[in-house]
């Protein structure tokens, strides 16, 4: 292969491209993103950017990494059978290999698209728009208790914001740590002093221009000046309709990590069957996994690639807690507590067919080490 080109500038797209370098491929890689800026660090910007606009988003790397970047554009559609990546209206990118890295896509609030004060915060420039407005102090909807919504929740009220933070679970976080740790998180968030309003949906938002009140699906009207939208995420992959690759909730690849020949992809996108859940198709939109199976995607790409069925891994950062945790965790695979703190701590596992499949905790960090040692060798 001498020309590769990567859809998506995101973590797995800059991995990809560094193992590429790393194991000695030479030719030409071209990064084609949607966004204007070289790839960051998405994390702190629902944390620490938002106290701090200084904070070092920098991923290493990127200014010495011998690759043409073409941001600016995503990736519009592709030829399979002419091996050209389309980006709109602007020339055609041709590659024998391809990794498709293209993320995910924010979910909107329909029917608020010309409203200021409305911010769906994905990537940096809703990030500096979003800290922009808190500099005026004000009354903030969020809606969606998932981890952003309470990433963004907590760190509001860090600076001594109001927060109504609405969610239409019964408990925040109720699909990826299930109901016993989401009834945890909610009265934590009650404890640092937010409205919380679970069971309900933000429905719209009204104001002569700018927001100015948030409808519940009940009726309910709050007064806000500020509505951050934090309602989840699906696979950015309509670009892809038509061209022959399986796509089922992402783009749906095999154990080495090709989608079709020559063809690879990786990170929040990308769809794997996974030997530990029994063969289940699963798809992982977490920071670790998209480190892990960028550098995988290049390596299978290059023909080098063992089976890739890690044990993922995740953290999160709420009122100076580290919630962390490995496996696979949600409602779905029968949470149970084993410890629990007046404090917030606490630490549960999940349970699949009778065999411990994944567990989290805050501040019991120092047993998740064992838990993955027992779900690597339960599944051995």
């Amino acid at each position: 292969m001498r020309a590769i080109a990567i859809a998506g500038a995101g973590l797995a797209g800059l991995t990809a491209a560094q193992e590429l370098r790393r194991l000695g491929y030479d030719g030409e890689i071209s990064v084609v993103g949607a966004e204007r800026h070289r790839p960051y660090r998405r994390p702190p910007l629902s944390k620490e950017y938002l106290l701090d606009r200084d904070t070092d988003l920098n991923l290493a790397g990127t200014e010495q990494l011998d690759v043409t970047w073409l941001l600016g554009q995503a990736a519009t559609g592709l030829d399979l059978t002419g091996r050209r990546l389309h980006r709109g209206t602007l020339p055609t990118v041709t590659f024998d290999g391809l990794i498709i890295a293209t993320g995910v896509r924010a979910r909107t609030l329909p029917g608020t698209g010309d409203l200021r004060g409305v911010i769906t915060l994905r990537g940096l420039d809703d990030a500096r728009a979003l800290h922009a407005a808190l500099a005026t102090r004000p009354r903030t909807v969020v809606a969606g208790a998932g981890f952003l919504g309470s990433e963004v929740a907590a760190t509001l009220r860090a600076l001594d914001l109001p927060v109504t933070l609405v969610e239409s679970a019964p408990v925040p976080l109720l699909r990826p740590l299930g109901e016993p740790v989401g009834t945890i998180i909610a009265d934590l968030h009650r404890a640092h002093g937010v409205d919380l309003r679970l069971g309900r949906r933000v429905i719209a938002a009204a104001g002569a221009g700018h927001v100015e009140a948030v409808r519940l699906d009940d009726g309910t009207v709050l007064s806000a000046d500020l509505l951050v939208v934090a309602l989840g995420a699906e696979p950015h992959i309509e670009w892809l309709r038509g061209c022959r690759l399986r796509l089922d909730g992402g783009v749906v690849v095999d154990s080495h990590g090709l989608a079709a020949p020559q063809v690879a992809a990786a990170g929040d996108v990308a769809r794997r069957p996974s030997a530990l859940l029994g063969g289940d198709l699963i798809r992982v939109e977490h920071y670790s996994n998209a480190i892990e199976q960028g550098t995988h995607a290049a390596r299978a790409l290059l023909g080098i690639a063992d089976r890739f069925d890690p044990v993922p891994t995740f953290w999160c950062h709420l009122y100076g807690h580290r919630l962390q945790a490995v496996g696979f965790t949600g409602a779905g695979h029968h949470p149970k507590l084993v410890a629990s703190e007046p404090d917030g701590r606490f630490l549960a596992e999940y349970h699949r067919n009778g065999r411990v499949v994944g567990a989290a905790t805050v501040g019991f960090l120092r047993r998740l080490p064992a838990y993955r040692r027992l779900i690597t060798n339960e599944y051995a």
